[in-house]
Order: C-alpha cells, then structure tokens, then sequence
C-alpha cells in the first residue's frame, strides 16, 4: 500500500473564470486597515491589519545607542527587530528570533538606514520593533509599510515613507499580494519595498522562477499597487493629526499676551562740574 502521506497535494488556485481562492482577480490586493499612534509608551506606533495579516511596528528613539562601542560618531543606528509571535501562525512557533527573522530584521534596517536622515543624531539608535502577532503571508511588507508610518509618528526626519507590496506567480500567473496556500503552493513569490515619490527600490527578494517577461509585468503591478499604499499610509497619518473645523473651534481660545509698555529710559546722571566751570 502506498503511503499517502508523502503523495505531492495538488491545489488548484485559480479557477476556471480567472479568479483566486478568496474570489480575487489577479491584480487584485486583499483588504488594508491601518492605524496611528496605537502606543502611549512609544515614540511611534503603527498597527495594520492586511490580509489575514496583524502587524504592530513601535519606534524608540532617537536614543543614546547602548552597548557603547556600536556607537558612531557620524550617524544614528536604525535597529530593526522583526518577531513572529508563537501563537501568530497555525503550529505553534517557537519563540525567539531564528534564522528567518534575523534576515527579515537585517533586510529592514537596511531598507530604512538609506531613508532616514541619520547623520542628525551622531552616536544614538532609532530602534524598530515589528511585531507579527497573526500570519497570512506578506508579513514583511505588512510590517515595512506599518514601521514607515510610525516613524512618520514618532516625528523621525525621513526622505519620504516606504510602502511595499509582494508579488508571486501561481499557476503560470502573475498575480498581486499573495495569501498563505498562494505563498505554499505557488510558482514564485517576489516582495518589493520602494520610496513611491521617486520610485526608487529599497527591497527587492524572490523566491522561485519568472521569466524576463514575467519580471516586467509583475514590477509594473506591484508598483502600481506600492503607489496605493503610499497613499492610505499617508490618510492614516492625516487621520492621526488632522483637526476638523468644528474641534479646532471647541479648543479653548486663548487670550494673546498682554503688550507692555518699554521701560523709560532713565536719564544720565548729571556729570559735576569741572573746576573753574560756571554751572548753568
């Protein structure tokens, strides 16, 4: 009798009309929610939910960079830690980092360290926590795009947000944002992090096989799809801080300071007269 268990599952994940497994189209992105200022004891915070995806970023700093000897005398550090909760995945993971996320968190930093305006704040760290507390696939890019925003937050000096968005092959077709079975089963699977306002590639990883044509078409749809997210990113910011017209008239007026007259000025003493000099 043949064993089962090690009989290659075959998953069809797109059917005959052109549609995913949740009823997407290819080009299609699955819902983002995001969200600002959702910590009180960090500098920065960001929670966004993508997908099946739940993502916390917080940032710390700019701080005095501890040990000392990573100290640099001409820029900041930008720290990444990138975590996969246990309980974020269907088997329990084991906690702490493992080879994975210790990629992840040095892949990240770099992404950001050519953003940030790190040479303002010699021998401090900006540290980056991302904290992946469910998994759907796409968790880097969800917790790049959510530790942009709140960085924005804790009011670091950036070149501009970094959104990014992963693109894969499932069954011979390019397709945008992939899920966890799309991820598993599929043909390829390419994450792309950019600086939308110039275009420029920060992150760029693949995992599988595309072909040159395959690349161009994949590029231009999560392009596409990066310049939709830098938008929500930035509605999520305004959401933030942004004050209607009817809360800016309920803050209390204040009365403006009081304009005080200038001290008159003393007149000099008189100086004595000198000897054989007549006074006046």
């Amino acid at each position: 009798m043949e064993d089962v268990e090690h009989i290659e599952k075959k998953m069809k994940l797109i059917d005959e009309n052109g549609l995913r497994l949740d009823g997407r189209k290819p080009e299609d992105m699955r819902p983002i929610r995001m969200e600002v200022g959702v910590l009180k004891r960090a500098d920065g915070s960001a929670y966004i939910e993508w997908g099946g995806n739940k993502v916390l970023a917080a940032v710390y700093g700019p701080r005095e960079a501890h040990p000392r000897h990573l100290q640099d005398p001409t820029k900041a550090l930008v720290q990444c830690r990138y975590n996969m909760a246990p309980f974020s995945v269907t088997e329990r993971k084991r906690p702490g980092p493992d080879r994975r996320s210790v990629e992840i968190s040095k892949v990240i930093s770099e992404a950001f360290d050519s953003v940030v305006f790190s040479e303002q704040f010699p021998r401090a760290s900006v540290d980056i926590f991302i904290e992946i507390l469910q998994a759907d696939a796409g968790t880097r890019c969800a917790g790049l795009t959510a530790a942009s925003i709140a960085l924005a937050d804790a009011g670091i000096p950036m070149r501009d947000l970094v959104a990014s968005c992963a693109v894969g092959k499932i069954d011979g077709v390019v397709c945008l944002d992939l899920r966890k079975e799309e991820d598993n089963y599929g043909d390829a699977d390419m994450p792309v992090a950019m600086i939308p306002r110039t275009g420029e590639v920060l992150l760029l990883q693949m995992d599988g096989h595309l072909t040159l044509d395959e690349f161009d078409k994949a590029f231009g749809m999560v392009k596409d799809a990066i310049g939709g997210i830098y938008e929500m990113q930035k509605d999520a910011l305004r959401k933030r801080y942004a004050v209607t017209a009817e809360e800016f008239s309920d803050l209390p007026e204040q009365a403006p300071p009081e304009r005080r007259a200038p001290p008159e000025r003393e007149a000099p003493p008189e100086m004595p007269p000198e000897d054989g000099e007549v006074p006046q």
